[in-house]
């Protein structure tokens, strides 16, 4: 049984080909070591986008007075929607083939705690590199080291608006514009403390000074604007930092004092108790991993390893529904269907068998609805709507598998000693093989973990 919980409650699902983890030290061994999948599946980095995205821009404003670069517009602007179709294409193949699934899991988890969505401008098509450099190299890290790499990066600024933020005594905010407290904010009651934490509008407005200077330059890159800084000492929750001459270090500093703050402690072990656990984990286990961070300094390993060690981790029964993403993840990979995958090439098939049931799931891919990432609750997921997506999807995927695939025994592939009496019944009855294994997909007991 721990095998099958490590793999389907903690992992990517159960593979016919792979063996599930053995438990807690197996999880834990795998993501302390190298990250295979993003060598084995890239995506382009963010500088890479970044030129496409300038040259974006150059060909939008002269393709109406030059035919040429209409035509190369055009051209770009294909490129940039195949790449958003093929960063979930990889991100699917990299939780197909993989025996870290923790590791992708915990990457979808923190993209989604500091969220940033796919639009306009810098962030058209480029989500995926931001996740690529500043949150999956630092998932098994220091929280601190994670929360500095995601708040300072060119595509968190450019989403909380922070490049346009300036402090009122700069020499650049003596001419005009003003503060923009929108980071600041998210940093305080988002991604560190929490809602109803023990901070006020003084420490945002506070936060928000100390911010000033983060800024983006024309071509996408992350950049320091001295001008922009506020002068002067500012205090977040009575601590002081900096002086008339502020720098990085002074934000490096406050957000290393945020990231091991007792309030942040208790806020994320709890955030991450309910998204692996359970909507409503068990007091005693939010304890344990708070303890653990503010012991190791904001570990995440460990803390990790505090949830593995509490019971409550390899209790039997399946608390947690699987989100679209989950889902669809875990059904590619118990059905192998990673080659045809892989093999799919030009954006059609992307879209019409990933990203677009991906939307009418509820989780269009890259576009969380706001700062706040993903809801956690099943009740967010298990709509009409979202039942007859997964339903759909589950029967063409079944109409897509190897005549050798039998439904009687991809039950057991998929959720081994989990699965119910009434699964297996319909896996053996159903009117036709696509039927069988569509059924087992879109089963209860597949939908949870």
């Amino acid at each position: 049984m721990i095998p099958t919980l490590a793999a389907i409650r903690f992992g990517t699902g159960l593979s016919p080909d792979l063996p599930p983890p053995d438990g807690a030290a197996d999880l834990l061994a795998r993501l302390d070591g190298p990250d295979e999948m993003a060598e084995r599946f890239p995506v382009p980095d963010w500088n890479t986008r970044m030129d496409l995205i300038r040259r974006h821009g150059r060909l939008r404003r002269a393709r109406r007075e030059d035919p040429a670069a209409a035509e190369e517009y055009k051209k770009i602007n294909r490129r940039l929607h195949t790449i958003y179709h093929r960063d979930l294409r990889q991100t699917m193949m990299r939780a197909i083939v993989t025996r870290d699934g923790l590791r992708e899991r915990l990457t979808w988890f923190w993209a989604g705690h500091f969220a940033v969505a796919d639009g306009g401008g810098y962030l058209r098509r480029s989500v995926a590199a931001y996740h690529d450099a500043a949150i999956r190299p630092h998932v098994a890290g220091r929280f601190g080291d994670l929360l500095f790499a995601a708040v300072t990066h060119p595509a968190m600024l450019t989403y909380l608006d922070q490049e346009k933020s300036i402090g009122p005594n700069s020499p650049r905010g003596r001419r005009g514009g003003g503060l923009n407290e929108n980071l600041a904010r998210e940093v305080l009651e988002l991604h560190t403390l929490g809602a109803g934490a023990p901070y006020s509008q003084t420490d945002v407005r506070e936060l928000a000074k100390l911010l000033t200077g983060l800024s983006v330059t024309r071509d996408g890159r992350f950049r320091w604007v001295r001008n922009m800084v506020e002068p002067g000492a500012e205090t977040v929750l009575g601590e002081t930092y900096g002086d008339e001459t502020p720098n990085r270090h002074d934000i490096a500093a406050v957000l290393s004092d945020l990231a091991v703050h007792p309030a942040t402690a208790r806020h994320l072990s709890a955030k991450i108790a309910r998204h692996f656990i359970a909507d409503d984990p068990p007091a005693d286990l939010i304890e344990a991993m708070t303890g653990t961070w503010l012991y190791t300094d904001g570990s995440l390993l460990a803390v990790y390893g505090a949830m593995l060690d509490h019971p409550a981790a390899w209790a039997p029964e399946l608390r947690k529904v699987r989100r679209p993403l989950d889902f669809m993840a875990a059904a590619l990979r118990v059905t192998d269907s990673g080659p045809e995958l892989e093999a799919a090439r030009g954006i059609r098939p992307l879209r019409e068998g990933l990203t677009d049931p991906l939307t009418l799931m509820g989780q269009p891919w890259l576009r969380p609805s706001g700062p706040d990432g993903w809801p956690e609750e099943g009740t967010a997921w298990i709509t009409p709507q979202g039942l007859a997506a997964r339903l759909g999807w589950a029967m063409d995927l079944g109409r897509r598998q190897k005549p050798a695939l039998d439904p009687r025994l991809l039950v057991e592939t998929a959720l081994g000693p989990l699965a119910g009496d009434r699964v297996r019944f319909a896996a053996g009855a159903a009117e036709d093989r696509a039927a069988g294994i569509g059924l087992i997909l879109a089963s209860p007991e597949f939908q949870r973990r």
